[in-house]
């Protein structure tokens, strides 16, 4: 099956959480309030932190799944890897939630949006 390779903080709440079944949501660059919370420190729940955006329980992972993305991906993770003060999570993908929204994603680098 596909592949998605995950990179996150060592001490961060997503490290605790993406073993076992997950879901991931390419969001577009104007949803940029959404990704705010989930990039900061701290241990919130998933459901406190997209309470104001329309989801839904992924059929596959039974995970949290952000409506009006570009994509979102129901995934399994098959490998952890610790890497310096990250650890990688290399997880099959078991199902496509939704794909093919056009726009641009939005992606940051060094704690920066673009």
């Amino acid at each position: 099956p596909p592949l998605v390779l995950v990179s996150v903080a060592a001490e961060s709440y997503l490290a605790e959480v993406l073993t076992g079944r997950w879901a991931v949501t390419v969001l577009a660059g104007h949803q940029r309030a959404l990704a705010g919370p989930v990039a900061a420190a701290g241990r919130p729940s998933a459901r406190l932190l997209i309470a104001a955006a329309p989801h839904h329980r992924g059929d596959h992972s039974g995970a949290l799944v952000i409506d009006d993305g570009l994509a979102a991906l129901e995934c399994a993770t098959r490998d952890r890897i610790e890497a310096g003060d990250h650890v990688l999570f290399l997880a099959d993908v078991t199902a496509v939630d939704y794909a093919g929204s056009s726009g641009e994603p939005l992606i940051r680098v060094r704690r920066r949006y673009r």
